[in-house]
């Protein structure tokens, strides 16, 4: 239903931990050891005292963990099974496939399943530009008119027309890409013709967006794949029409539609939440509804109801992807990342939390029962059991985002004072950083960044993304990588869940040039900048494709070439696998901090980490510490320096 308002699905209870078995030492001990963010620590306190579940709770009850699963070789393809290869006499599953291809396979859907999120994602925010072309979605507008005419220049359209005739020609030419018949995808002409040939020539060049993901699906079905490497070469296809499709497109056209991310300042970590405000967090990964949210919140006579009931106003914050949106566009508060999104519920504070989709804890709802939070849940792809639904579509996104408000504000004189814990101290940050803010700070052009690398001020350049894992310490992996490569004269660029740890952390302030090395810190104080800088959202992690494609350029070399590399410590989604395999296959090297569900299979684990390097010049690390995943970094884009003479 697209215009109503539908109560909840099913009702659910709060979850709790036995109280008894929390001793007041044991409380310190965890919150010690479960994260390192000091706002964080204070309302995990309170869920341990109050008795209230979360995803730390849940991770401890899974132990210890399935080594079949962990390893990749359980594989529940079809109903001959479930198979898990054992050793002995078990090493072939009912239908003959071995070790290599279980996980393979596995890892071939958990790609395809992390390109079809960002990609549908992509999706929605290029329909929306549809809509909004053709006058269909009256509430949204094309923000960025010059990016729109580079955009449309680019897929070969007449800009010489009005402005909505050219947004809804791009959008069509856009959306065409998900199943196109041409074979080929326009973004990747952006990278250097010598990296395109080698895409070509690996067989990884996406022939369109669905089609690989089709493919990959089709591939993983029992009596079709049967060659592990192969299906390790698809995953890697999926992923590029990921990449330089699908989660390109998503970032460019949020662009248009939104605004392009200029530098600004604003603060993050659980102490955003305001004791005398209406507080509602907007939680998942598009755009398109939490622009329509802000918006509605902004209305005078949503004001006006606020104050009526004892509020000073409406406090929007930000979690997750979304909130990164609206960090980079609106300079919005930032209430935390991925395992932040219970405990911005247990500080008693927050009225409503609206969601979209992905990285969304289906459990949010029983949080929220152990106090007066309501859920409100958006996506037909994504209810949530207990939740209020007001579907959002993009012509009536502001109507149905004004339901919401209004609900909200109504909400506000059920908080429980005494329950309340807001932290003291939110964080200053610099967000915004988009390829077009770092290349107007520059003068107009990327070529400073690139002499200063050539110079050896700037070793190189690091990308550091992904999640939040509780099989390491909240934001352990992220800050410690990030202190560690800024301490080597390497800038560090950051999307998702990681920027949010580190601008938590302190290090998206110009102050935290002090942890850097010399001449790190004598560019980073001559542009009064941090050394890591924030670049957006998950699906953003295609604007550092755009910013090594556009140096490599400017170069006059491949990517692969470049004194680069990625990092994701932390990461949990199939988002991550994609994004990750889409940054090896474009030519950069990336190393995880958590190993993929592959060792079931040497010759996997092999070919990702040592062979894939023949055909892309790029490859896989694992390697948990992340003092010593700096090392490995920095001892890669030391090597690219004396490959090119530098």
């Amino acid at each position: 239903m697209t215009d109503e308002r539908v109560t909840e699905i099913i009702s659910v209870e709060c979850l709790r931990v036995p109280a008894e078995e929390l001793t007041p030492e044991k409380i310190k001990k965890k919150t010690e050891e479960r994260t390192m963010d000091e706002s964080s620590k204070q309302v995990l306190k309170k869920t341990m005292e109050e008795g209230v579940e979360t995803a730390w709770d849940r991770f401890e009850k899974q132990q210890p963990m399935c080594k079949f699963c962990s390893t990749g070789v359980s594989c529940q393809r079809c109903a001959m099974g479930p198979c898990r290869l054992m050793g002995g006499d078990r090493v072939r599953g009912v239908c003959g496939a071995d070790a290599d291809l279980i996980v393979a396979r596995n890892l071939l859907d958990q790609i395809a399943t992390g390109a079809a999120s960002h990609s549908d994602h992509g999706r929605e925010v290029v329909d929306t530009l549809l809509k909004t072309s053709r006058g269909e979605a009256p509430s949204y507008s094309i923000t960025d008119v010059p990016k729109l005419k580079r955009l449309a220049k680019e897929y070969g359209i007449d800009i010489e027309r009005p402005v909505g005739k050219v947004g809804e020609d791009l959008a069509e030419a856009m959306l065409e890409e998900f199943g196109t018949l041409k074979g080929e995808l326009q973004m990747p002409k952006r990278a250097p013709e010598e990296s395109v040939k080698i895409w070509k020539e690996a067989n990884i060049l996406p022939r369109s967006i669905d089609r690989e993901i089709v493919e990959s699906m089709h591939r993983v079905h029992m009596g079709v794949g049967a060659e592990f490497s192969d299906m390790l070469v698809q995953g890697m296809r999926a992923s590029m029409g990921d990449g330089w499709g699908g989660s390109m497109m998503g970032t460019e056209i949020s662009d248009v539609l939104f605004g392009t991310p200029t530098i600004r300042r604003s603060k993050v970590n659980l102490g955003v939440l305001k004791h005398d405000h209406v507080n509602i967090s907007l939680h998942g990964h598009n755009p398109v509804l939490s622009e329509m949210v802000v918006k509605a919140a902004g209305l005078p006579e949503m004001q006006e109801k606020a104050k009526g009931l004892g509020a000073k106003g409406i406090n929007l914050v930000g979690l997750c992807c979304t909130g990164n949106e609206l960090l980079m566009r609106k300079g919005i508060h930032q209430a935390g990342n991925h395992m932040d999104q219970e405990l911005v519920i247990t500080t008693g504070a927050l009225e409503m939390m609206i969601v979209d989709y992905q990285c969304i804890f289906p459990t949010l709802t029983n949080t929220a029962a152990c106090f007066h939070t309501k859920v409100v849940s958006t996506s037909p792809k994504s209810k949530i059991p207990g939740s209020l639904y007001f579907e959002i579509t993009p012509e009536n996104a502001l109507e149905q985002s004004k339901h919401m408000i209004k609900m909200a504000i109504e909400n506000y004189p059920n908080r429980e004072p005494k329950r309340v814990l807001i932290p003291d101290h939110p964080m200053d940050a610099m967000v915004g950083f988009s390829v077009e803010a770092i290349r107007d700070a520059l003068g107009g052009s990327l070529k400073p960044l690139l002499d200063v690398v050539l110079s050896g001020k700037v070793r190189g350049c690091a990308a550091i993304v992904g999640c939040n894992n509780p099989h390491i310490k909240h934001d352990f992996g992220h800050i410690t990588l990030a202190k560690e490569l800024i301490k080597r004269d390497i800038l560090v660029v950051e999307t998702g869940c990681a920027s949010i740890a580190c601008a938590k952390a302190g290090l998206m302030l110009p102050e935290s040039i002090k942890d850097a090395g010399k001449g790190l810190k004598e560019v980073c104080g001559s542009l009064k900048i941090p050394p890591v800088l924030h670049m957006g959202s998950c699906v953003d992690c295609s604007r550092i494709l755009n910013l090594v494609a556009e140096l490599a350029r400017l170069a006059g070399v491949r990517i692969d070439q470049l004194p680069v590399a990625g990092a994701a410590p932390e990461w949990y989604s199939p988002k991550a696998v994609a994004i990750a395999s889409y940054y090896v296959g474009s030519g950069v090297s990336v190393c995880l901090g958590i190993m993929p569900k592959i060792t079931g299979s040497p010759n996997v684990v092999r070919f990702l980490t040592q062979d894939v390097e023949a055909a892309v010049n790029a490859k896989f690390w694992v390697e948990p510490d992340p003092r010593k995943a700096a090392a490995l970094m920095s001892d890669h884009i030391e090597m690219k320096r004396k490959d090119l003479n530098l």
